[in-house]
């Protein structure tokens, strides 16, 4: 399903906003950071679903942009067929922010959409806008061009947060092949979480605060689901949504940060406890983002934390734009990556079946999982209650630690940016966040054989089938 949350800059205690979340899908997840790119004049991507998806469709070919920005993500390899690699989103150099969240539609769009959907889903429009957006409303502008021109590839629908420094859009998309879409900004003062993508009542015409094609209301009118003379609004959730509303998880994170923020200024680690509760993050949660919205003075000097499992029992670490490489440990590994399960670290069948041979580089695959690593400790210490407060309290003095040192991290790679010395600034940004990440990995590594030791001694282990895990709200 995923989820994000979105504080306004008026809101906290930094002065700028936040953008924050997991995606919830059972398979690998790895960090990626992908250089800016140019690209010829008829270059193509390949976007859509296939006959093997879910809800099945056509992959088609659409043109490239001529350039594609510097980003980062976190890209992960199944969900519903969905063609892979698939992501939810990141951060790029120009400051846009993506988060993809589920938004089902209600069953009569579903039921009406094609067996041969073409155009993009949920994960190329994602990338598409990290690669190609320079402001968050342009992020909304080339999702709708993208649908008008394309068409849209779902599997019952979905939603995106797209947010820079100045202002955050939630923008919708529809099952029934009808190009449907809508966008509701988000300014300063502003808190919304999504888990489902939420959209209410809208005016019916487009304005500043809501947008959307110009076919939106009159579909509705025309299937007979909405009359424009009977004076009820029109409330996009109860005619194209799930008919619920804001789900109560969203609800009480909501209320919870307005409440602080009614107390106090949101801080750092008000974002990160948004997605770290227990009530909130568990095993689903695939990974963990916190994005500061904001304009540095180069755009390697962006950042985001990131966590490699939900962060409940993960740190969240610094990683830059500028970095050079992710280390080994965080990325693309066999462990839990669909198809691998069927592949090789051997060649010699390549040229009669080439799916038989891993897509995992040898160098890498040789190296410890801090996916797999962090899941032990997840589970460990879902069993056993001192282990998760140890665990919890450890993780929260690290990125408190971490906070503290940020800035000077930041500050002399700024130096040396301005002294046009990329290439050692790139290098501080680089040693820096591996040094962070292999620490607690390696402080990950520890309490997994502690706790494991203490739990096997107390004949602790859960053997059942039974997974035991913190209450949640969803």
């Amino acid at each position: 399903m995923s989820y994000g949350i979105y504080i306004g800059r008026h809101l906290t205690s930094d002065g700028h906003a936040w953008l924050a979340g997991y995606g919830d899908e059972p398979s690998s997840h790895w960090l990626e950071i992908i250089d800016r790119a140019e690209h010829g004049s008829d270059s193509t991507i390949t976007v859509g679903v296939g006959p093997d998806s879910d809800m099945p469709g056509h992959r088609t070919e659409i043109p490239q942009a001529d350039v594609t920005a510097r980003h980062m993500r976190v890209s992960y390899s199944y969900y519903l067929g969905v063609p892979a690699p698939i992501t939810n989103g990141g951060l790029n150099e120009y400051g846009v922010a993506v988060r993809d969240i589920w938004s089902t539609s209600c069953q009569a769009l579903i039921d009406m959409t094609p067996k041969d959907q073409t155009g993009p889903n949920y994960s190329d429009l994602a990338r598409i806008v990290l690669e190609r957006a320079h402001t968050a409303r342009e992020g909304v502008d080339i999702m709708a061009r993208l649908i008008a021109e394309h068409g849209y590839s779902c599997y019952g629908g979905n939603s995106h947060i797209i947010a820079d420094p100045d202002e955050a859009w939630v923008v919708i998309q529809f099952s029934g092949g009808k190009g449907l879409w809508v966008a509701e900004r988000l300014g300063a003062d502003d808190i919304r979480a999504s888990r489902p993508g939420y959209v209410g009542v809208v005016p019916t015409e487009p304005d500043e605060k809501f947008l959307y094609p110009d076919h939106f209301i009159q579909t509705a009118i025309d299937l007979g689901w909405y009359d424009p003379a009977s004076d009820q609004p029109f409330d996009v959730n109860s005619i194209y949504g799930d008919g619920k509303g804001p789900w109560k998880g969203m609800a009480w994170v909501e209320a919870e940060m307005r409440k602080r923020a009614d107390s106090a200024p949101i801080t750092f680690t008000d974002v990160c406890w948004a997605i770290q509760t227990e009530r909130l993050t568990g095993d689903t949660a695939g990974y963990g983002q916190v994005v500061p919205l904001v304009h540095p003075r180069h755009p390697d000097l962006r950042m985001m934390w990131h966590a490699p499992v939900g962060p409940v029992t993960a740190p969240l670490v610094p990683v830059f734009l500028g970095q050079t490489e992710v280390p080994d440990e965080f990325a693309l590994h066999r462990y839990l990556t669909t198809g691998e399960a069927h592949r090789f670290l051997d060649r010699r069948k390549e040229a009669t079946a080439p799916d038989t041979v891993s897509h995992v580089p040898q160098g890498v695959e040789v190296s410890d999982s801090a996916v797999y690593q962090y899941k032990r400790l997840m589970h460990l210490a879902f069993q056993d209650e001192d282990l998760l407060k140890e665990v919890w309290d450890h993780w929260r003095l690290m990125e408190v630690q971490l906070a503290e040192q940020l800035p000077l991290v930041l500050r002399s790679a700024q130096l040396l940016l301005q002294s046009d010395e990329q290439e050692l600034a790139r290098r501080v940004l680089t040693r820096e966040s591996r040094t962070w990440l292999g620490q607690g990995l390696e402080d990950c590594r520890a309490f997994v054989a502690a706790g494991h030791a203490r739990l096997r001694l107390q004949d602790g282990l859960n053997r059942s089938r039974k997974p035991l895990a913190p209450e949640q709200f969803w």
